[in-house]
């Protein structure tokens, strides 16, 4: 596989508080790359700066085109969605409100009502809700919803930041099950920012270790998973 993402050197900042340290790491075309870490190591701070969220410094690189000088914006046009802790869902909005805001970049609108029926096979519960204001949902429901609004996109790289969090274990199980069902399908990349450690590593090929701003680890998620410290540190065992 060739790399969709390519960061190198990536150092990010909140005001003049340096997090990210040279932070290096690569998403493979089709991949699922997982950060770990600690809370407060570096991992949400990663995918603010690779959105443009906050200041940021360094390569990156998609599909090998230089973004660190981009906005927010521009890198979400070059197909980057992001999908942040806390859902991000416009809670007065219907269901369906919010998808279209998803999909307000796209012109296509034929293939915008495809893609509704695509995230609706995936999330039917969203289907019988779609006239239903969003603030009333269930956890899991934003947590649908927010994944298929950043599907509406169209997306080459999928960013999710603890998507489990707050959830009940059947519904994470769901989840991570329609995750592994888009990217194995629709060869949608992803980057995962996920405390569970173990469901991660199950999703992903890839994983890197952040510590304090700093990539301690990396390679294959069957690695990592196999490596002493990583098992007793994440994942319990």
């Amino acid at each position: 596989m060739s790399a969709l993402l390519e960061v190198s050197g990536l150092d990010a900042y909140y005001g003049p508080i340096q997090a990210l340290f040279g932070l290096d790491f690569v998403v493979e075309e089709g991949g699922v790359t997982a950060l770990l870490g600690a809370n407060g190591a570096g991992k949400t701070t990663t995918l603010r700066a690779l959105s443009g969220l906050i200041r940021r410094q360094g390569d990156i690189r998609l599909g090998g085109r230089a973004i660190v000088g981009l906005s927010t914006e521009a890198v979400a046009r070059l197909g980057v969605a992001h999908v942040p802790d806390g859902r991000g869902t416009f809670t007065d909005l219907t269901v369906e409100e919010n998808l279209r805001l998803g999909a307000y970049v796209r012109r296509d609108r034929a293939e915008v009502r495809r893609d509704f029926d695509r995230v609706f096979g995936y999330f039917p519960r969203l289907a019988e809700r779609r006239k239903q204001q969003a603030g009333t949902l269930s956890g899991g429901e934003q947590q649908m919803l927010a994944i298929s609004r950043a599907l509406l996109m169209r997306p080459k790289l999928l960013m999710l930041d603890e998507p489990s969090f707050g959830l009940a274990p059947m519904i994470v199980q769901e989840i991570f099950r329609i995750l592994a069902a888009i990217n194995r399908d629709e060869g949608v990349s992803m980057l995962i920012v996920e405390q569970n450690a173990s469901l991660a590593l199950d999703l992903a090929d890839h994983a890197v270790l952040i510590e304090t701003g700093r990539a301690a680890m990396s390679g294959a998620a069957h690695m990592l998973r196999a490596d002493d410290a990583v098992r007793r540190a994440y994942l319990g065992y």
